[in-house]
């Protein structure tokens, strides 16, 4: 991993990883390509300077004739791609940007990846690690969890992009020799995450005093994975994973969302009573737990995700280090703690869309 090529670097995930790389491979070079839609934010790296160890390019993965220059001039060994859009509401709004990004978008990176790679008979070595969802899955009922041998059954335009996605990464190891291996996430949840997500986006109008809209009747199921949790099993599948293999990374933390927004309030609630100067800026009386009420749920919205993480638990020794209690309540407190982070992104480019959660059409994942 001494030459790295992350998409996405700027985006939640992401930024986490790079910043997770760069304290743990102090000696290889980072080079970053992020397109910088509205998700994508350069202050998550900001403490990163430019130079041999870093380098961030924007642009576009579907842009072949960057990414095939990038390849070249900076002998790529590796490639992590997060690249996506990926918030399922925006999906159910606008498919179009989902198809482009996710599909063809990581069809133009293995290609270069081929070329560069394979057809230039230099491909020991190299690795292609691309980051997929548990959506893919499609919904579970009560019991039961997701394995590697699943069946693809996706039920959102997101979902059946990143299947798509993929299943042509999977096409690629197969049919050429890729040197590639996929992972599917649960939830990630954690510093930097962009505001129209739920967690970070509760914590928000918690604090500001704003309605809490929540899906339905609250009970859908969500596994939740710290992101630096999320970094380590990446870092760690990169190393030792075998490729042309899929491995699930999951938290082991199912959380319903009634129950995740309820927690919020309730450390919203402690954080500011023991602040004077927060509880000044930001008076409240009573438990914001009075903010919460209900809205017409999501259209497809799956009812349960979990997901099993045994094969990277038994193969590669990773396990969740966070219980969700533990990361719930350090992420509030980053969110708490870095509203200039977030206030600049609400008042700025996000300030049109972000009003939608009003109507309840952003209050979930």
């Amino acid at each position: 991993m001494d030459k790295v090529l992350i998409t996405g670097g700027a985006g939640f995930i992401g930024s986490n990883f790079v910043l997770h790389m760069s304290r743990a491979y102090p000696s290889s070079r980072l080079v970053v390509l992020d397109k910088l839609t509205y998700a994508g934010n350069l202050e998550n790296l900001k403490s990163l300077a430019e130079g041999k160890n870093y380098k961030f390019v924007k642009g576009d993965i579907n842009d072949s004739a960057l990414v095939d220059r990038l390849f070249a001039e900076e002998s790529i060994d590796t490639v992590v791609n997060f690249a996506a859009e990926s918030h399922v509401d925006r999906s159910i709004l606008g498919p179009r940007d989902f198809v482009e990004t996710n599909i063809l978008g990581t069809f133009t990176l293995l290609e270069a990846a081929r070329k560069h790679w394979l057809d230039a008979g230099r491909a020991e070595g190299k690795r292609f690690l691309h980051v997929s969802t548990d959506e893919v899955y499609g919904s579970l009922g009560a019991t039961g969890l997701f394995t590697e041998e699943t069946a693809y059954s996706p039920n959102s335009p997101y979902a059946a992009s990143k299947a798509s996605s993929d299943h042509l990464v999977r096409a690629y190891c197969h049919t050429y020799g890729l040197p590639a291996v996929t992972t599917n996430c649960s939830n990630n949840y954690g510093p930097y995450q962009f505001p129209e997500k739920l967690i970070p986006l509760m914590v928000i109008n918690a604090l500001k005093g704003k309605p809490l809209p929540v899906y339905g009747d609250g009970q859908n199921v969500r596994d939740w994975l710290f992101v630096e949790d999320h970094c380590r099993a990446i870092e760690l599948v990169l190393k030792e994973g075998r490729l042309g293999e899929t491995y699930n990374v999951g938290g082991r933390n199912e959380k319903k969302n009634i129950d995740i927004v309820k927690l919020i309030c309730a450390l919203v609630d402690e954080r500011a009573q023991g602040d004077k100067e927060l509880r000044n800026e930001f008076p409240f009386e009573g438990s914001r737990s009075s903010l919460i009420h209900f809205v017409k749920d999501r259209p497809g919205h799956d009812r349960r995700y979990a997901i099993d993480c045994t094969k990277m638990e038994k193969e590669l020794g990773w396990t969740p280090g966070h219980l969700f209690e533990e990361g719930i309540r350090k992420t509030v407190n980053w969110y708490m703690d870095n509203r200039q982070w977030w206030e600049r992104i609400i008042s700025g480019q996000y300030t049109e869309y972000y009003s939608l959660q009003y109507g309840g059409r952003l209050a979930g994942q």
